[in-house]
């Protein structure tokens, strides 16, 4: 194995002619130093040092790139503002600072550029290469040398190339073996951080994992023969980035990850349009249904007509139907999909129909089984289908390890995501992706990417320990910064006992009559709010919906955000978020197991406007009685302040509504 370029022989070339190397960002606070002479760069936060001089490079087997010669630095920087169709934020502001390094190879014309960017929210660097023919990239040498290690805490998943659906460790950062990304830290005393990547394209996803030095290192996800990527002469990695903040809140209201992402190459986006839906889903996980054909098949003509009535009733836009399509009775075995071919007993031209008469969005799902190649054979004829029939939605699925020894996360997983994601722009279709690569901010480019799962989802709680009122007040501020999150939330039977009740209901995992819901019913309606989905699911049965007076948040929900702002919260231990649909708002407080009161300024509400709040709270005894909850009504504006009272594991959603709307 080669350097792509050596560290050590490069330093007498570069050390004794470098200009200026210090990046600041536009306001000064954040700060990236390179040091040609040692090929590292360095991270501060008001001078205060957060990572370490660390090391760059990237290693290929071809040949050896230690003939580097310094070129110039160019200093340049970015101040504009961008909109999308959808987003936490329709309206971004892309303002940094850029220092390029150039280094050249007069061999053979091979050139480096070390990019690196400084915005008030944090940084990022990546590397462009231009060499004259491919290459094998065996490895990659990015460092993440963090200071003060010990007392350093962070929040973060194992390290893995399989999977992100995995629990959440807190923990101090020396004693992180390996640790899949967004890694979230807080130094000591200086500030937040979280590391992860923008803007990966035909790359192998990126973990940290200590080396033998004790470092905390790069790694990317082989392929079986243990090469990291076959990449092109011309060829540009994803960013590093690391995202900061005084408070953990500025981490979710952070841009860095779209910023560093290009503009959408879809030039008509009138198509995408987020939604609520509901679906055959949950009674899958907790076995009163099943995906297959047979007297407890959930995907049923009358069961499709009857979700698609309840959503043309209750203001809900989309419909999805798991267990449609033939091909679920080989689950278990050599997985084998008809992507196109529905179950005898669903009707999927008069459901169709029946969707569009409704005006409700009628959404398929394509469950891959890990089987990518079947599913790029099937693709274009599966996709030209369902454009056919009107459907713009499509939810995919990939549990299961993928033929031929291929890691998901792999450069093989990358491209096959971004394959779908093209291919479904071209029929005008939005993707809600699960056991997906990581999110790394394409959803600028590429719109239509919607949202991903990519953590422990809903389904956990229906036959495992669950999900911990914890887990959902760590998710906003690890998984969450990367992007979007199909949790699936709105669980009102928090102990199951309508499927409980029926006694022919399969137990999935083993018996899974302890299961249950691990917070409030309270919170089960702040986390539409929290855990941010352009899709967002009132994932349980619809007959637990049908006259709950609860259930009017979600029918007054808009999934169609405008602004988000991350308010007030501790990692781990609480969150407030609201985000603005048109004139209304909608705020979302949850807690972990211990009961708090929190006083809310209303400061980010429109000034001079009087708005109806409508208050969804836990009741008095929800610690012991978690469905019992609150709805209280009051007049507010701006200038008041809402005193959020949160049982144990319990939380607050509430309705912010204009007076004269």
């Amino acid at each position: 194995m080669k350097r792509l370029f050596a560290l050590g022989s490069m330093a007498a070339l570069l050390g004794a002619c470098t200009p200026s190397t210090t990046l600041l960002s536009p306001d000064g606070r954040n700060s990236v130093a390179f040091d040609a002479a040692t090929m590292t760069y360095a991270v501060l936060r008001d001078g205060d040092t957060l990572i370490r001089p660390s090391a760059l490079g990237i290693a290929a087997q071809e040949r050896d790139f230690s003939g580097f010669r310094f070129g110039v630095v160019h200093h340049t920087s970015g101040d504009r503002e961008w909109s999308q169709p959808w987003g936490e934020n329709k309206t971004h502001r892309d303002r940094y600072n850029e220092m390029t390094v150039e280094l050249h190879n007069s061999d053979d014309r091979t050139e480096l550029c070390l990019r690196f960017r400084a915005y008030d929210d944090g940084v990022a660097f990546r590397y462009e290469l231009n060499a004259p023919d491919s290459l094998t990239v065996t490895d990659e040498l990015t460092e993440f040398r963090f200071a003060d290690e010990e007392t350093a805490m962070s929040w973060s998943i194992p390290g893995n190339f399989e999977t992100y659906e995995l629990q959440y460790r807190e923990q101090p950062v020396a004693g992180v073996r390996d640790a899949n990304t967004p890694f979230t830290f807080r130094s000591g005393k200086v500030a937040y951080g979280s590391v992860h990547e923008a803007a990966l394209y035909d790359y192998p996803e990126m973990v940290l994992r200590r080396d033998a030095e004790g470092v905390l290192k790069a790694d990317l996800a082989p392929l079986p023969n243990g090469v990291k990527a076959y990449i092109p002469g011309r060829f540009t990695t994803p960013w590093r980035t690391v995202q900061l903040g005084d408070k953990p809140v500025d981490l979710i209201n952070s841009s860095l990850i779209l910023n560093l992402n290009e503009p959408s190459k879809i030039a008509d986006t009138s198509w995408i349009k987020p939604q609520k839906y509901v679906g055959v889903w949950w009674g899958m996980h907790l076995g009163t249904q099943v995906w297959t054909m047979g007297p407890r098949h959930g995907a049923t003509t009358e069961n499709a007509l009857r979700h698609i009535d309840f959503a043309a009733a209750n203001n809900i836009q989309g419909v999805l139907f798991e267990g449609w399509n033939q091909g679920w009775e080989n689950w278990g075995g050599n997985q084998h999909f008809d992507y196109v071919e529905p179950y005898a007993d669903f009707d999927i031209e008069r459901i169709a129909a029946y969707a569009r008469e409704k005006g409700v969005e009628l959404w398929m799902h394509a469950e891959t089984g890990g089987n990518i190649p079947e599913f790029e054979e099937q693709m274009e004829r599966a996709f030209a289908r369902y454009a056919e029939l009107g459907v713009h939605t499509l939810k995919t699925g990939y549990a299961g390890g993928f033929k031929g020894g291929y890691l998901h996360h792999s450069q093989y997983g990358v491209q096959h995501y971004q394959r779908v994601v093209e291919t479904a722009a071209r029929y005008g279709i939005m993707l809600d992706v699960h056991e997906p690569i990581k999110e790394t901010g394409i959803r600028r480019t590429w719109p239509n990417m919607m949202t991903r799962e990519g953590a422990r989802g809903m389904e956990w709680n229906a036959w495992s320990e669950g999900n911990s009122a914890e887990y959902l007040s760590t998710l906003p501020f690890v998984r969450l910064l990367a992007g979007p999150m199909d949790y699936t939330p709105g669980i009102f039977d928090i102990d199951y006992s309508t499927a409980k009740a029926d006694k022919g209901r399969i137990e999935w995992n083993g018996p899974n009559a302890h299961c249950c819901i691990k917070t409030t019913l309270a919170r089960q309606i702040a986390n539409w709010v929290i855990i941010y989905s352009p899709l967002q699911m009132a994932a349980d049965f619809i007959e637990n919906y049908e006259g709950h007076p609860a259930f009017r948040f979600f029918r007054d929900f808009d999934a169609d955000c405008d602004r988000s702002v991350a308010l007030q919260g501790e990692i781990g231990d609480y969150i407030v978020l609201a985000r603005r649909a048109g004139d209304r708002w909608f705020l979302g407080a949850g807690t972990n197991g211990k009961a708090r009161t929190l006083a809310q300024p209303l400061s980010f509400l429109e000034d001079g406007v009087t708005y109806t709040a409508t208050i969804y709270a836990d009741a008095p005894d929800s610690a012991r009685n978690p469905e019992n909850y609150r709805i209280e009504r009051r007049t507010v504006t701006s200038a008041d302040t809402l005193e959020i009272a949160m049982a144990a594991r319990g939380g607050q959603a509430v309705t912010f509504i204009p007076e004269n709307e």
